[in-house]
């Protein structure tokens, strides 16, 4: 598989060698656990790593996918550490999942999104994929700053009961009750996973607490067939 495409002040290629795939790694510790250091693990050789680099060269943002072609293979995943998924392993593949997404934390430019959604959208039509998953983190490990998101994920987005993920981790945090400011229930929430639930996206019914990386993630679940329209056309029109 290749991806080449561009926008604005940005490139999108997938990872190719031993550098490129230190430089992924380095990125990923910084932004996941602070300082410099090397954030590898045993997915990373099964999985495409995908690069977005200013007009420099230097790296802004990446992400790996791993493609698993059935509910089997799947369960042999990352996400399938942390969440019992036997409900949506009947499901038909394949499944894309995410990982690792992580953008410099100097840049603030919503076109690095835009270009990552566009290489997905290409690996999506490459590969048939039919459900993208994987876990979308927030910062730190404690809940109180994100109430507001996780009560509306709570309300809204969690996932249908036949596919729905049932608890597997050993430490994780259920979902605040009651209502939610929007406004703060939005600007909470990681863009990524905003990105998901506009696309029809849903979430697991708990957090797990993941003390790795410093992270509480949700199993996020996005089926292609969702995507509204209006949003896979723009999509592809990212993608060329």
């Amino acid at each position: 598989m290749t991806i080449a495409l561009r926008k604005g002040a940005y490139v999108v290629r997938l990872a190719d060698g031993p550098a490129d795939m230190a430089a992924c790694q380095q990125m990923r510790h910084v932004c996941f656990c602070g300082g410099t250091g090397v954030d590898a693990d045993r997915f990373d050789h099964l999985s495409h790593h995908i690069m977005v680099e200013d007009l420099g060269g230097s790296l802004t943002a990446t992400l790996r996918v791993a493609i698993w072609p059935d509910g089997r293979a799947m369960l042999g995943g990352y996400a399938a550490q942390f969440y019992d998924l036997s409900r949506l392993a009947a499901a038909r593949g394949p499944f894309a999942e995410i990982g690792r997404f992580c953008i410099d934390p100097a840049v603030r430019d919503a076109d690095v999104l835009r270009v990552i959604w566009g290489a997905l959208a290409r690996i999506v039509d490459a590969e048939d994929v039919r459900y993208l998953i994987g876990c979308t983190s927030f910062a730190g490990l404690d809940p109180a700053p994100y109430q507001a998101a996780l009560a509306l994920l709570g309300r809204r987005h969690v996932a249908p009961g036949h596919l729905r993920p049932a608890l597997k981790a050993g430490e994780v945090t259920h979902f605040a009750t009651g209502p939610s400011d929007m406004k703060s229930a939005l600007r909470q929430m990681p863009a990524l996973l905003r990105s998901y639930l506009m696309m029809g996206g849903w979430v697991s019914d708990h957090a797990v607490v993941d003390r790795d990386l410093q992270t509480l993630h949700v199993f996020t679940c996005v089926p292609v067939a969702t995507i509204p329209a209006a949003r896979a056309k723009a999509l592809r029109a990212v993608a060329g």
